[in-house]
């Protein structure tokens, strides 16, 4: 009898003492490790590594410079590109001044040849006139002669006359001839104007694809001084000084500390109360006493054999769904990826919170 006593009331100081009541209904017990997005910082170009500026456990803010490459032949490259665009833009700036200056004679001199044209046309109607009264004159004192009405000295002087008009007559036309000619030159002014144009027009595309390419350089040097894409803590440093780095080989990677989760594993049984905005709380050994307000931004839709780093051994062989709990923030940055954490998630609005317990 007096065991039987004994051993009730060594089961009530178990219930009591040693084993921990369960959790209220409306809390979600789980737990995992803390872990953040990592960012692997690479080089768009291959080179050799001639600084690196930064360590393991480095705090950096986005645009903050953390290495650079060999970028000797690119400064080159970029140099020969900018001679090429400045030589270039030098024969646009002449060409255009040229053609400026084309652009204001051509019209003058087709304005002065068409001018000249009009005069020796003049100057043939006159001496045409001059040449037909000429003949009328040297006809009439022809007849006069031979009717003895005049002297043979005033017809010879008749037929001299007709003689310098038709010889008059014969200049002015191959004046006329000459100026019809530069009138046709200066016209052929205007073509030339267009062919300067056209020139001109694949003188400055070539001077285009000169600025793209001295751009193109620029940007991969540019490129050679590698910054950080965001803000975080430099995790792992995977090169050193002096190595040569292929195109997108990683140099190092980063860790934003203010936007670390808990990636956590919930039993199939519970998933169904776990939504997603669901407020948590994140338990550290590190801290005790103290818990990291967190929220429910990812569920699973695939459950999996529980990972081995769960805490009990009867849990491993159940199904779990993975479950991201995002801290709301980390003050200070104390919690770091790798840390081991306990996790309650309130399902049932109105649940006290409590300490987890397993």
């Amino acid at each position: 009898m007096f065991a039987v006593v004994f051993a009730v009331s060594g089961y009530y100081s178990y219930i009591r003492w040693i084993r921990k009541p369960p959790l209220p209904d409306g809390l979600v017990l789980t737990n995992g490790r803390i872990e953040g997005d990592l960012v692997a910082v690479a080089s768009k170009f291959p080179g050799r590594i001639k600084r690196l500026l930064v360590r393991e456990g480095a705090n950096v803010v986005a645009g903050q410079k953390l290495a650079e490459l060999d970028d000797d032949q690119a400064r080159a490259k970029a140099e020969q590109a900018y001679e090429a665009v400045s030589a270039c833009e030098d024969k646009v700036r002449s060409e255009s001044a040229s053609l400026g200056v084309l652009k204001e004679e051509v019209p003058l001199t087709i304005k002065a040849a068409g001018a000249g044209v009009a005069h020796a046309e003049a100057q043939v109607a006159m001496a045409g006139a001059t040449e037909a009264q000429a003949a009328r004159d040297a006809k009439r004192f022809n007849e006069m002669v031979l009717e003895g009405a005049a002297s043979r000295r005033r017809g010879e002087q008749a037929r001299l006359a007709l003689e310098e008009a038709k010889s008059e007559m014969a200049s002015s036309r191959s004046a006329l001839v000459q100026s019809e000619k530069e009138l046709d030159r200066a016209r052929l002014g205007r073509q030339e104007i267009n062919a300067r144009q056209d020139g001109l027009r694949a003188l400055k595309a070539e001077c285009g694809k000169a600025a793209a390419a001295l751009v193109g350089a620029r940007s991969v040097c540019s490129d050679l001084t590698i910054v950080a894409p965001s803000p975080g803590v430099v995790t792992t440093r995977i090169a050193d000084e002096g190595e040569v780095v292929a195109e997108g080989s990683p140099l190092l990677e980063i860790v934003d500390m203010d936007r670390l989760y808990l990636k956590a594993y919930v039993p199939e049984r519970l998933i169904g109360k776990v939504r997603l905005g669901l407020p948590a709380r994140i338990f550290v050994d590190a801290y005790p006493g103290r818990h990291f307000d967190a929220v429910v931004r990812y569920i699973s839709s695939t459950a999996e054999f529980t990972p081995k780093e769960v805490q009990t051994r009867d849990e491993r062989v159940n199904l779990v769904y993975a479950v991201k709990l995002f801290l709301v923030s980390n003050p200070g940055h104390i919690l770091t990826p790798g840390m081991p954490a306990d996790a309650l998630i309130k399902w049932k609005a109105g649940t006290p919170w409590e300490n987890p317990r397993w």
